[in-house]
């Protein structure tokens, strides 16, 4: 599956639905019907991944050493408020009320999508993390890939 990519715009429904984009739809694979996984994210936002890219993390997961005390918290953790969900025919998943408050979600929302998943954030709590100077950008971009060198040899074409 290639990385998906974007941030959208969504809104709620009085019953828990939300629409998925189209544009965040066409990233994925042709298929007849569509399954994910919604979980608790780690800064109050809601996970949502394609079943076969949890199936893949939940391997890593449950080969933790559950005879280890941190290791069982964070599987409990993990797993906490974890579902199976499907698209229904409007391309509309449905959000369960307990992580709606997790989320603090009330009704607009922004999808936001990299690698192979999707963090689902009130709107008003993404806007308020993201929101830094550039500086501060500037410095973590210097401490996470400050290191990394590019290969020059991947730009040169013959």
């Amino acid at each position: 599956m290639q990385p998906l990519l974007g941030e959208y715009d969504c809104k709620i429904d009085a019953k828990g639905r939300m629409r998925l984009p189209s544009g965040l739809l066409s990233q994925l694979p042709e298929k007849e019907s569509y399954e994910f996984v919604l979980n608790r994210g780690l800064e109050n936002c809601i996970m949502l991944y394609p079943v076969e890219v949890w199936d893949e993390i939940t391997k890593k997961v449950n080969e933790l050493n559950q005879f280890v005390k941190k290791n069982r918290a964070f599987i409990r953790y993990f797993y906490r408020g974890a579902q199976r969900i499907t698209l229904d025919s409007a391309d509309r998943i449905l959000l369960n009320k307990r992580l709606l408050e997790y989320a603090e979600i009330d009704k607009e929302t922004i999808l936001f999508a990299y690698n192979q998943q999707v963090e689902i954030w009130a709107k008003d709590k993404y806007e308020s993390f993201l929101t830094g100077d550039e500086e501060e950008y500037s410095e973590l971009a210097e401490q996470v890939l400050g290191n990394m060198m590019p290969d020059p040899t991947k730009f040169i074409h013959n």
